[in-house]
């Protein structure tokens, strides 16, 4: 996902602050709980999008819903956003700053394509492959794909592993329609 300066730099206010409070944990699952409900709810995007809603009603939605749920920090720094105006990147502030969380944290973030889901074994399997090729902290998300017939696909940052059934047919097909045929001269 694409972050404007403007997201990284309000993100990295608030991990500079985190850290500077020693609340960094805290402000970390603010961020989750907020990217959340953004990705959950595409109605609450669009209202803090909105300019027909004034600034002190959003306030208002926020404190209603977050107040409880959230520290004291994070709910002062959205007050903040939303003053400013920039409520409508509070999505990619969040994105931003869970981004620069698991940076600052250094931890890997690998997903694992399979057919079927992992059992525990290969689980643990997958993860000291991961942590051979990467840092030492792992955290590995799942998702199930039957159009990869069996294998698995091993994404890590920018790198990929591909080591599904599906690409070896795919690659078998391409070497099959390839002419090997030399005619004699």
């Amino acid at each position: 996902m694409k972050h404007s300066r403007v997201t990284i730099r309000y993100a990295k206010a608030l991990l500079q602050l985190a850290i500077e409070q020693n609340i960094l944990e805290q402000s970390y699952t603010d961020m989750v709980l907020l990217d959340s409900v953004f990705k959950e709810n595409k109605d609450f995007s669009l209202l803090l999008k909105s300019p027909i809603v004034k600034t002190d009603q959003k306030l208002s939605i926020f404190k209603q819903i977050f107040e409880s749920k959230i520290g004291e920090v994070s709910m002062a720094f959205i007050n903040i956003i939303t003053t400013k105006k920039r409520e409508s990147l509070l999505a990619l502030i969040a994105s931003s700053f869970i981004s620069l969380y698991k940076e600052h944290n250094k931890i890997e973030t690998a997903s694992v394509i399979t057919a079927t889901p992992l059992d525990e074994v290969l689980r643990a399997e997958v993860i000291n492959f991961i942590k051979k090729h990467g840092n030492d902290n792992v955290e590995l998300t799942e998702k199930i794909d039957e159009n990869i017939i069996g294998g698995a696909i091993i994404r890590m940052g920018d790198k990929q592993l591909d080591a599904s059934v599906s690409k070896a047919i795919s690659e078998l097909r391409q070497s099959f329609n390839s002419n090997l045929y030399l005619q004699d001269v």
